[in-house]
């Protein structure tokens, strides 16, 4: 039994939302009461406890898009790149690091991830992998630190015939193992998808081969629309928008998400709603890649389920959270834009997503919900409570601020001290191949 309390507990319950000083029982891997400190303490005496400080308690963060192969570019500068578009973007950088990453590489990439989303309160993550360097095992490697360090898991192979058939199919064939495996796994932690790049580097033939390996329980996590040039390519090779081209390859559906979707039209929207399709924006990425603002608002006033991700870009749903808001501001030159659409995707819809892959309920402090707990160190200047929560998460926290992080009723993290794993140890390994990386890839 765990308990933790003495914290303004903020529980995501329209029945109970908030408590000035609150605690939160977990009985195994589930939470048994949230209620006053000082009940809660009393009814469970002999329970571990964990002292909030007065700090914040709330649910932990879920990321409904990650890169983990995309982990040791920081700070790498590769040689001759210069990049004129999206297009060299991603072949210049990102499939330059793919290329090269061994299964070694892809484990200390996971390890630095999943240090990283504990220390920012995220304790489920959606990864879409790439390492065609090293395809077969590359995701059970995931999964095996994901069980390790204690993170809630849903992982897939980003399919591409950019380097050959052959590659395609073994990516294929990995995600159809890994899925086969996730279905089997009883720990509601792990589960998995048929990752696809995006349709401008997927045949049809690919397509038909991995809806042929798909079981029928999962979806498709899949790029659509990112750049310009995705929507070019389908409409000059198929003569047809992207989203109508996944439409007749039967990749929409309640169990696929759609990464991005920056060019996509009205009618597309239609489709995406109608196949109650879901959708992950990433603001940082779109606009570090110089690749537009997508209609997040639109989408989300049309009903189609909308979750928030960072796609490697930070590991900070904060941080995510701060930057939507102001991007979607500047872009409809609107100020009353996305204060309540970017909240509900970070706090509502990201848990919603996670929910049709995870059976236990999560994004909330109640009853029967995982134990998925943060408690971040926040003093308030200002009056706080349910009413006003989100302005003091978005102008007044940072990921950082988290102290500590429960996942699945397991301390992870315990006043900034990471218990499941020898941090500065991994790091120095992560820094080891990390080096190995860049020298394979600049020689």
């Amino acid at each position: 039994m765990l308990v933790i309390g003495n914290g303004k507990l903020v529980t995501r319950d329209e029945k109970n939302p908030y408590f000035e000083n609150g605690a939160v029982a977990i009985d195994g891997t589930t939470i048994k009461e949230v209620g006053g400190t000082k009940e809660i303490k009393e009814r469970y005496p002999q329970a571990e406890y964990i002292d909030a400080k007065g700090g914040v308690i709330m649910p932990a963060f879920v990321n409904t898009h990650e890169h983990i192969y995309s982990a040791m570019a920081r700070g790498l500068s590769i040689k001759g790149y210069n990049p004129k578009g999206f297009l060299d973007v991603l072949d210049g950088q990102w499939w330059t690091i793919d290329r090269k990453l061994t299964l070694e590489q892809t484990k200390y990439s996971a390890i630095d991830t999943f240090l990283a989303s504990i220390r920012n309160g995220v304790t489920t993550v959606f990864d879409h992998h790439a390492s065609f360097g090293h395809i077969t095992d590359s995701l059970f490697t995931i999964a095996d630190v994901a069980k390790e360090m204690g993170i809630r898991s849903c992982l897939c192979y980003e399919v591409s015939d950019r380097d050959g058939m052959d590659k395609a199919r073994e990516a294929v064939m990995e995600n159809a193992n890994f899925i086969k495996y996730a279905l089997k796994d009883d720990t509601d932690m792990i589960a998995a998808m048929m990752g696809m790049h995006a349709q401008f580097t997927i045949s049809d033939e690919t397509f038909e081969f991995a809806a042929a390996n798909k079981p029928a329980e999962v979806g498709y996590h899949i790029h659509v629309a990112e750049g310009i040039e995705d929507l070019h390519d389908c409409l000059k090779k198929y003569g047809k928008r992207i989203v109508d081209r996944l439409y007749d390859q039967n990749v929409l559906g309640e169990k696929t998400l759609l990464g991005h979707c920056i060019y996509i039209n009205p009618h597309e929207m239609d489709l995406i709603r109608d196949t109650n399709t879901m959708v992950v924006h990433n603001p940082e990425s779109n606009m570090g890649n110089a690749c537009g603002c997508p209609p997040t608002m639109e989408l989300v006033h049309r009903g189609i389920l909308t979750g928030l991700g960072t796609d490697g870009y930070t590991h900070d749903m904060i941080e995510s959270y701060k930057v939507a808001n102001v991007l979607h501001k500047h872009h409809l030159c609107d100020s009353n834009a996305a204060w309540g659409e970017v909240p509900q995707m970070l706090f509502e819809n990201n848990a919603k997503i996670a929910n049709r892959y995870f059976k236990k309920q999560l994004g909330v402090l109640k009853p029967g919900a995982a134990g998925d707990v943060i408690v971040v160190d926040y003093d308030p200047p200002t009056p706080f409570g349910a009413d006003n929560v989100n302005g003091h998460i978005l102008f007044g926290m940072m990921g950082r601020d988290v102290v500590t992080t429960v996942g699945n009723g397991k301390v992870l993290m315990k006043d900034r001290e990471v218990k499941v794993i020898d941090a500065e140890k991994a790091m120095a390994e992560v820094r080891v191949e990390s080096a190995k990386l860049w020298k394979s890839i600049n020689g």
